[in-house]
């Protein structure tokens, strides 16, 4: 490992269990001092309209190490337009983006903290490569699988916010993070937030979907070669998908925080105790969680950070599951912006990717769907708090 890496693992904040007013014990991850740790404008993401800069977005960064460097596969827009629309399903006013194609470039680091582009590389999803999908590619997961890296993802077949049953999962496959080969989409179903796990459980090799509004767990019954050719096992994850009622893992609307909708976060962290699930959730954040963050009232409607732990010989059993978040939405370039930290879409933080070293925790977290930022703890604290106060 670097020894810059090093120097920022033991500089990164080991998290902390919290008494609210209420009583109850809830843990937050530390933020980085130097958050956001990447902005648009840092790696070139701007353009000019009407002799106005206008700044764009990179954010929702899978991560991994590599070669002793910290590698992000964050989402890139630019050149797009912002607007506001009524959700009549929410009954509120929600914000969109529009006339932006995502695409994902892969960014490196020494340090974890300080990112150039990597290689000028580049996954496009606008119809150049492939005609699977041609609106975009966004949120991918990097799941080290073996001797390679499984970088699954949500492809666009519709234009953003342009109509449902638009996204499918993406799967691309790399050893080097310069040399990306695209493997296929799954066409079966609508689905994102894709996250497979690194190896077998017992021969059997799980992965997490979220069907809205819920968090599934399918077995690929092809094994790896599922995800290495999904076309050639279609009828493998129709099936998965036919069985979803059968495969629910973790049920939205237990909590306000969760009750609109959950998803799987980063990729899965094996430890001893089980795997650690990082997953995001909508809904509405109470005003004592927001009073320990700082804030002098709720959020009607963010997303925040939660966290499981699965049996490690059955993942399809939840041992623990946080009661509440472990971060919300709290500073500007997270929650409603300001004029140093203009954000896209308020209250959201959102995790991505996720490294383990040295006992510590690396989340990299896309904030306000602009920005890239890096939370950390002690792996050891947020895993006893869990099975202190979150055991099923």
């Amino acid at each position: 490992m670097s020894s810059s890496l090093d120097s920022t693992i033991k500089e990164l904040g080991d998290g902390k269990v919290i008494q609210m007013a209420s009583g109850d014990y809830i843990f937050k991850l530390d933020s980085h001092p130097e958050n956001p740790i990447i902005r648009p404008q840092d790696i070139g993401l701007t353009w000019y309209e009407k002799d106005q800069l206008k700044i764009g977005a990179v954010f929702n960064a899978g991560a991994e190490l590599f070669e002793n460097k910290v590698v992000l596969m964050p989402r890139c827009h630019r050149n797009y337009q912002k607007g506001r629309f009524f959700d009549d399903a929410l009954g509120i006013e929600r914000s969109y983006l529009e006339n932006y194609i995502s695409e994902i470039w892969p960014l490196v680091s020494e340090d974890g903290v300080h990112f150039t582009r990597f290689q000028n590389a580049l996954i496009r999803a606008d119809g150049t490569d492939h005609q699977d999908f041609a609106y975009g590619i966004e949120d991918i997961r990097i799941i080290k699988y073996g001797h390679r890296y499984l970088l699954v993802g949500c492809g666009k077949i519709k234009a953003p916010f342009k109509g449902g049953n638009a996204d499918r999962i993406a799967i691309y496959t790399t050893k080097d993070f310069a040399d990306i080969r695209y493997q296929g989409m799954v066409e079966s179903f609508d689905s994102r937030n894709a996250v497979p796990f690194p190896e077998l459980t017992n021969g059997d090799l799980y992965i997490l979907l979220r069907f809205h509004p819920n968090i599934h767990i399918g077995l690929l019954e092809a094994g790896i070669n599922q995800l290495l050719n999904p076309a050639k096992h279609r009828e493998c994850w129709k099936k998965l998908y036919e069985q979803r009622s059968q495969n629910l893992l973790l049920k939205s609307g237990l909590y306000p925080h969760e009750k609109e909708k959950i998803g799987p976060g980063s990729q899965l962290i094996k430890t001893d105790k089980g795997w650690l699930l990082i997953y995001h959730a909508v809904g509405e954040i109470d005003i004592n969680i927001c009073k320990a963050y700082g804030l002098s009232k709720k959020i009607e409607r963010g997303y925040s950070i939660c966290a499981a732990i699965l049996d490690l010989e059955d993942p399809r059993r939840v041992i623990c599951r946080s009661r509440s978040p472990i971060y919300i939405p709290s500073a500007p370039y997270e929650l409603y912006g300001n004029k140093e930290y203009p954000i896209d879409v308020p209250a959201v933080v959102f995790p991505v990717g996720t490294m383990i070293r040295q006992n510590k925790m690396l989340l990299y977290a896309g904030a306000g769907d602009k920005y890239t930022i890096l939370l950390s703890c002690k792996l050891d604290s947020i895993l006893n708090y869990l099975l202190e106060f979150c055991r099923l």
